[in-house]
């Protein structure tokens, strides 16, 4: 009986803390980072950018007639909604507080330059940033959903690759460099075990199209999505 009063206590205050975990990365063009999808406990989709910014938030539609199309855009969260009023922190006025059961929070003024009014929470999740200590590449950045490391390539890597998404916990992504195809520098090489090739500028009309490789890919638990 104690166990299973203790496994509901668990249960519960997942539900009530917003449990979310990373769910997608977004590349655009196969080359660069637009969001990081976390997925709350009710299905909902929270988009956030690399600098800490909610983009969007929502249910992905699955196309009826293609089981691996989904609308590029999220359909609107129907629950809901709050935001930081009047009577908040200057810095947090008029910005997202919860969705759902999902809570948001901010850093304040007392925070340095780089994090002042950057999402600090989102229910459970604690999200960190890069420093002014760090390579002015990725400052700024994310450093760290949860227990995530979120890493970048710097200004000591090759020119096509500076500040593009590097690792996501234990999955490298690597890219094509400046020495390759015109029609291919910049774009994802590979992520993690899964390679991807792109038409080269002698394969036109194609060059710069995928050509092996999926646009959505389950790696290491996340959805990795080209578009």
């Amino acid at each position: 009986m104690k166990k299973l009063i203790l496994l509901y206590l668990i249960m519960a205050l997942a539900f009530c803390s917003g449990a979310q975990e990373i769910s997608q990365v977004n590349l655009s063009g196969g080359t660069t980072l637009t969001s990081i999808s976390l997925l709350t406990d009710r299905e909902v989709l929270i988009r956030i950018s690399e600098d800490g910014k909610v983009l969007e938030w929502g249910v992905e539609l699955q196309s009826i007639r293609n089981s691996n199309y989904y609308a590029a855009r999220l359909q609107p969260y129907l629950g809901r909604i709050e935001y930081y009023g009047t009577e908040s922190d200057s810095i947090f006025r008029g910005k997202l507080r919860s969705i759902g059961s999902a809570v948001f929070t901010y850093y304040g003024m007392s925070e340095t330059e780089l994090k002042r009014g950057k999402i600090r929470s989102i229910g459970s999740l604690m999200l960190d940033y890069y420093s002014l200590f760090d390579n002015k590449a990725i400052r700024g950045k994310l450093s760290a959903i949860g227990a995530t490391l979120i890493g970048y390539y710097t200004s000591f890597d090759d020119r096509e690759l500076v500040g593009k998404l590097k690792t996501v916990g234990n999955t490298t992504i690597t890219y094509y460099s400046s020495f390759d195809d015109k029609y291919m520098r910049g774009k994802v090489k590979s992520i993690g075990p899964v390679g991807y090739s792109w038409y080269t500028s002698i394969e036109s009309p194609y060059g710069g199209g995928l050509k092996t490789g999926s646009y959505r890919q389950v790696i290491g638990g996340i959805t990795y999505i080209i578009q």
